[in-house]
């Protein structure tokens, strides 16, 4: 497993024995969120993906090929979610080449992955912290909590980049995205990364974010205390409320420190 890609530095110093050893945070609409619609954003990014891959001598392109891409990641997240396995960006486009029936002789490997970077780089410049965001992850990394984000993403080279446009990346020990391990939250392995990397213990770790079924739910599954975030709630979680209770709920960032502390 190509760990460097997700590991910040050095691991970070544990704190004195106490029962919370580290948080692992989601990522959007946790600690960060986009500042336009994602069905813009998409558009935006298919259009420029697939004159790009015109551009390349791929002319015979179905006329409707913007919208099959757009179509095409929709059903991969949701096969993903699924089947708790990531099916990567990259990937997704192969396979809705093959599906419109696209050479695969005639496919560059290059020229697809910089069609996959095109069409998510709208989303890439689209997001930015959430409110209060950094001064929490600057307030627990100065109390010497090593701090994760795990994220369901398709690729995690894009994954990357958004945590280092959105400046949070000096406060994180873990950045790692579905795609990077294959695995997908609620899934337990994908967790092992920052429980090995901490020499923790579940119970000793705090799981936030915002949707019941993968953050709730995923750090239950390992034995971890739970937070859930309702800045911005999710449809889908009110199916899920009486069934999945977290330890804790917050409505804003800034009630976090408090609460760990109660905790330790």
């Amino acid at each position: 497993m190509p760990q460097t890609q997700f590991f910040s530095g050095e691991p970070a110093q544990l704190r004195p024995r106490k029962l919370v050893q580290g948080l692992i945070f989601d990522f959007d609409n946790t600690i960060a969120r986009l500042n336009r619609p994602l069905d813009e954003l998409m558009n935006e990014g298919a259009q420029t993906a697939v004159a790009y891959m015109r551009s390349t001598g791929m002319t015979d392109l179905p006329d409707e090929f913007q919208d099959h891409l757009i179509e095409a990641r929709i059903f991969a997240e949701t096969k993903s979610d699924d089947e708790q396995e990531e099916h990567t960006a990259d990937d997704t486009l192969s396979f809705l080449l093959q599906f419109v029936g696209y050479p695969a002789s005639r496919m560059n490997e290059d020229v697809l992955r910089r069609a996959v970077d095109l069409f998510y780089a709208p989303e890439m410049t689209a997001w930015e912290p959430m409110p209060g965001a950094v001064e929490l992850l600057q307030q627990l990394h100065a109390a010497g909590f090593p701090l994760a984000v795990i994220a369901n993403y398709a690729s995690d080279r894009i994954f990357q980049r958004i945590v280092d446009y959105t400046g949070l990346r000096p406060f994180l020990d873990v950045c790692l995205s579905s795609a990077a391990v294959e695995w997908r939250k609620p899934d337990q392995q994908i967790y092992d990364v920052a429980l090995k990397r901490w020499d923790a213990e579940p119970y000793e770790i705090v799981c936030v974010g915002d949707s019941l079924k993968h953050d709730v739910a995923g750090g239950q599954d390992i034995g971890a205390l739970t937070v859930h975030c309702r800045m911005i709630p999710l449809a889908e979680d009110q199916r899920l409320i009486d069934s999945i209770e977290p330890d804790a709920v917050i409505e804003e960032l800034p009630e976090l420190p408090a609460l760990i502390e109660t905790w330790c």
